[in-house]
Formats: structure tokens, sequence, C-alpha cells
């Protein structure tokens, strides 16, 4: 149980080891807000997801689970948009269309066909949980290094004192631009790459 839990988090994580949900992780981050909310969004719609999957696993015929699938994670993902859109919503505007992509995440899919169909609900609670949490440090990271970097900022507050900037220093505005998101992503993945060939 416990390494279904934490591989996610470091040996097999989705984005850096399984090159899944690459996409969002590289749309929502130029601010550690959306990162953080988006992080939370998948990890609740895979941990969730996988549950019921799992405890519908014996009664869904094999010709149509992918359909069954999508129902849950689309109603479950509606359900998210809809409190984000009642307690956070600028959050929500920022994020907008990517919420709604989460349907199409290739973690949520993938851990649906590849655990969730096979095992028992509480395994497949952990292996959501942790997969769920997996993407949602890359996204975490990579927030945080662009917003940091190119806004000088963290969740809107100024981070970097005035006297920096009396003494040169400058915001780094590429950070900020959709590039950037994809060498930060890189270099997250060169260094677990790095760790794990060890």
């Amino acid at each position: 149980m416990k390494r279904i839990f934490l591989n996610p988090l470091s040996k097999d994580n989705p984005v850096t080891v399984q090159m899944l949900g690459i996409c969002s992780a590289l749309a929502v981050t130029s601010k550690l807000e959306p990162s953080v909310v988006m992080a939370i969004s998948v990890t609740v719609v895979v941990a969730c997801s996988n549950v019921v999957i799992s405890l519908l696993r014996n009664t869904i015929p094999n010709r149509i689970r992918i359909i069954v699938q999508l129902v849950v994670v689309a109603t479950l993902v509606t359900i998210v948009n809809e409190i984000l859109k009642a307690f956070a919503y600028d959050v929500s505007k920022q994020l907008s269309v990517f919420i709604g992509l989460i349907i199409t995440n290739c973690i949520v899919m993938g851990r649906l066909e590849a655990f969730a169909l096979a095992n028992k609900p509480w395994p497949s609670f952990l292996d959501g949980l942790g997969n769920g949490m997996g993407y949602g440090l890359v996204l975490i990271f990579i927030g945080f290094f662009r917003e940091s970097l190119g806004a000088g900022t963290l969740f809107g507050f100024r981070i970097i004192p005035d006297k920096c900037y009396e003494w040169g220093y400058e915001n780094n505005g590429l950070m900020i631009l959709p590039p950037m998101a994809l060498i930060v992503a890189a270099c997250i993945i060169w260094i677990q790459k790095s760790r794990t060939s060890k």
C-alpha cells in the first residue's frame, strides 16, 4: 500500500517519468496560485474517479468501459468546476478551459484503465491520490519558479525586496512566457532522470 501511494511522488511520477499530463502542466503554471488549484483539482478527480470505477469494476461491460469512465470523470470535473466558480472565481477564470480538459487528462484515464479496473477501492484511492499529488508537485515547482523569477511575486505578494530593484535587479520576463514552462519542466525531468539512473 505504501508503495502504491509513494511511487508516483518520485520513482514513477506521472509527469517526469511517465510523461503524462505535460500539456496542462505547461499551460497553467505562469503563476503559483492556479498551479496549486489545478494540482488539487486533478488530485481530487483522479482519487475519486479511481474509487468509483473500482466500486463498479465488476458491473461494467468491457465494451462500454471507456464511456462509463468518461461519464464518471466528466461528472467529477463538473462538480470541481462549479465549486471553483463558487469559491475561487478569479482562479477559475485564469484556468478557464483547462479545468474542463481534466476529462481528457492522460493521468486520469490512464489510472482508471491501468489500476482502478483491476483493484479494490482503497488501493485505487491511494493510487489516484499518489498520482494526483505527483502531478501536482511538478505543477507547483514550475509555478513557483516561473512566478518568483518572472514577476518577483508568490501568490501575488512581492517576495523580492525593493532594495534589490534599487541595486539593479530586474524580473526575468521570459519566465512568464510559455516556452519557459517547457524549459523548467525539462530541467525537472532531467533532475529526476539523473537521480533515478544512479
